[in-house]
């Protein structure tokens, strides 16, 4: 969490830090140090970027503590009052230590590890890392806009995720079960980016950069708000990157120039009154080095597509003095395309298979807030028509082809959470939400939270919540060799325990301790059926997981900001006892940023530890430890800001655990695979 993050929230907290002038006048004067950056956080305070001024003395220090979360509960809280524990990453953190997509943002957050299997980033959280799914048991949002597309389920956090970082004003982390109020999906926690208003921009802003592996990206964002309160943002990017020459002993020989990446974005927000419209849209094209699903190793023409495109129209408004009213319609599609090539026939000649997925749906939420005297009530209701669910599979020239799935299917879902003060420092927050979905029926999901503040520094959170995942249609009727069809899946279901304290030792000082127990059952996994080889989509018996996690956060009167943090967690088969497979028992990271003298420059200096994880072969992929280093320099001129990146500073060798689509035969299994050594960013943004 960015220094945002760490400002205390509740009422107590603002009368203990304001006890004292002297520190008032100290908490100014860091924040002055810090800078307009480290505010990016803060809901209706975020200001232009890269150096723009502020007059932060005329803040109040009420302001300054007033730091809120939306995702936890779908409205604006305090983040000592959310029924999570929540960590936020700010626009400063993203440009402190360079972070170029989604995964590297979350890489850094405490209990979340990043598995790249050089086509797509997946997401591990407090020792769930699972292969052979696509992020389905975290929610990803887009200013509270879902991203999970309806075939997969996927939550894109790497080059396909469709908004530039460069348009991120905050990400906020929520972890445990959010099916009381989001439904499905949010399993092990909810993501919701939130991006960044016209104001911000306040002009035309252009960027560019270079990085190792031939890689370019460009960017184009105009940005600003009218008098009479119509504000806009609209940006374009364009990336590519030619990638690596990568050797695969497992293949005995090298991949040449398949692991390009290359991506065209767009997206743009429009807000007058209480109406707002968002439109966003990408295409993603990415070599495959790996040759998955026992394709022809080393064959250029492996490759996938992923599109993703939505438009958001929303209304919020008051009615009356008490309640707050807001709607959103929204439609959506999402596109892959697969290339695979196979050689069927020793010497025949390769034939290209063609993997196809068409999604497209539409929807609607409605939610209502009230204010009462010790009580804030949100309820909601919303609808998704999942009217085109499409799977294909076929060879190319001749055509053959394998699998022809057209289905649709719809959700809905109804809930109530009431949150209320019982006496002064302790608060009850209880939820309650039921889906309904065509395929596999209905799901009840209840949440608790006790929340007690002892003293004007501490708070202390009790918290109790199930979350469920349905299964989603790959899972269910994708039916091609090497895979095959499971139409009797079940949802899957976690019900979880957890204890967290917040400590402010000094108003810059603040420490974090959480403990946890998730129960999972049901759980879905693929694995390799033993009777006929293929691979199948199955419900396990369970999956226990526990865990402990500590963080520190210090911020120093010269602007320097420290986070630091640790997380145990231990995740076991309940049938067997055994480990999950890519999932780390230890997890430490370590951010830092300080100015650099009086110079203009910062420096970010980051280090990553993950812990030796579990592979489908029983293997070990190793510990590691990641070091990343950048320098930042926000106004070289008025307008000029520039930004150098060293990633993996020490080459460090790492792998991560190969999902079961990387299993060809019993002699040939790509059990691990590389990561990224030593690598390089230049960056520049100029503002008109």
């Amino acid at each position: 969490m960015g220094w945002v993050g760490m400002a205390t929230n509740h009422n107590n907290h603002k009368k203990y830090f304001a006890v004292s002038s002297g520190r008032k006048q100290i908490c100014h004067a860091i924040l002055r140090y810090v800078g307009l950056a480290c505010l990016s956080g803060l809901s209706g305070l975020s200001a232009g970027s890269y150096g723009a001024e502020s007059d932060l003395g005329a803040l109040s220090l009420e302001q300054l503590l007033d730091v809120e979360v939306y995702s936890a509960s779908k409205l604006a809280q305090k983040t000592t009052e959310a029924p999570a524990s929540v960590t936020i990453i700010t626009a400063a953190d993203i440009r402190d230590y360079g972070y170029r997509t989604l995964a590297d943002i979350l890489r850094s957050v405490r209990g979340i590890n990043i598995s790249y299997d050089r086509t797509y980033s997946y997401l591990g959280l407090r020792g769930f890392g699972r292969t052979g799914d696509y992020n389905s048991r975290i929610l990803l949002l887009v200013d509270g806009h879902r991203m999970n597309d309806p075939v997969f389920d996927t939550a894109a956090i790497g080059t396909e995720f469709t908004v530039d970082v460069d348009l991120i004003d905050r990400v906020e982390i929520v972890r445990g079960p959010g099916s009381s109020i989001y439904g499905s999906n949010a399993m092990l926690g909810v993501i919701n980016v939130i991006t960044r208003r016209g104001r911000d921009i306040d002009g035309v802003a252009v960027s560019g950069e270079i990085a190792s592996f031939g890689t370019d990206k460009e960017r184009l964002t105009w940005g600003g708000q009218n008098e009479n309160g119509l504000e806009w943002l609209a940006s374009a990017t364009r990336y590519r990157a030619s990638g690596q020459d990568i050797y695969f002993p497992e293949f005995g020989g090298t991949a040449h120039g398949l692991d390009h990446d290359r991506y065209d974005s767009a997206f743009g927000k429009w807000s007058w009154g209480g109406f707002s419209l968002t439109a966003a849209w990408s295409n993603r094209n990415k070599g495959m080095p790996t040759a998955p699903y026992r394709t022809d190793f080393n064959d250029p023409n492996a490759n996938s597509r992923d599109g993703n495109a939505y438009i958001d129209f929303g209304y919020a408004g008051a009615l009356g003095k008490r309640w707050e009213f807001s709607s959103r319609l929204f439609i959506g599609r999402y596109v892959y395309d697969g290339i695979y090539p196979y050689t069927y026939t020793q010497g025949n000649p390769v034939t290209l298979n063609k993997d196809v997925t068409r999604a497209a749906w539409w929807g609607m939420e409605t939610k209502l807030v009230g204010h009462f005297d010790g009580h804030t009530l949100v309820s909601g209701f919303d609808y998704q028509d999942n009217r085109q669910q499409d799977q294909a599979n076929f060879d190319i020239n001749p055509f053959v082809s394998y699998l022809d799935e057209r289905r649709s299917s719809t959700r809905e879902g109804i809930y109530l959470q009431d949150e209320i003060t019982l006496t002064s420092g302790l608060m009850l927050n209880a939820g309650l939400r039921y889906d309904h979905y065509s395929t596999v029926g209905g799901a009840l999901n209840p949440r608790l939270a006790v929340i007690w503040s002892p003293r004007p520094a501490t708070t202390l959170k009790w918290l109790y919540g199930t979350a469920f995942r349905a299964p989603n249609d790959y899972e269910r009727y994708y039916a091609v060799a090497p895979q095959k069809a499971n139409p009797n899946l079940r949802p899957e279901k976690a019900t979880t325990y957890e204890f967290s304290v917040e400590h402010y030792l000094r108003a810059d000082y603040r420490i974090t301790a959480s403990a946890y127990r998730s129960l999972v059952s049901n759980l879905i996994d693929q694995a390799v059926d033993p009777g006929d080889g293929l691979l199948v989509f199955e419900n396990r018996e369970g999956v226990d997981a526990k865990g402990l996690e500590f963080e520190v956060e210090k911020l120093w009167s010269g602007g320097a900001r420290l986070r630091g943090s640790y997380a145990w967690q231990q995740a076991k088969d309940e049938a067997t006892g055994a480990r999950l497979v890519n999932s780390p028992q230890h997890l430490a990271k370590l951010n830092f940023a300080v100015p650099l003298f009086d110079t203009g420059w910062r420096g970010g200096f980051e280090f990553q530890y993950v812990g030796a994880r579990k592979t489908l072969a029983e293997a070990k992929a190793n510990a590691y430890l990641l070091t990343n280093v950048t320098l930042l320099n926000e106004q070289l001129t008025r307008n000029l800001a520039l930004s150098a990146s060293i990633y993996n500073l020490f080459d460090s060798r790492h792998v991560d655990p190969g999902g079961p689509e990387l299993i060809h035969d019993s002699r040939v299994f790509l059990d691990t695979v590389p990561g990224d050594g030593r690598s390089w960013r230049l960056k520049a943004t100029y503002r008109f």
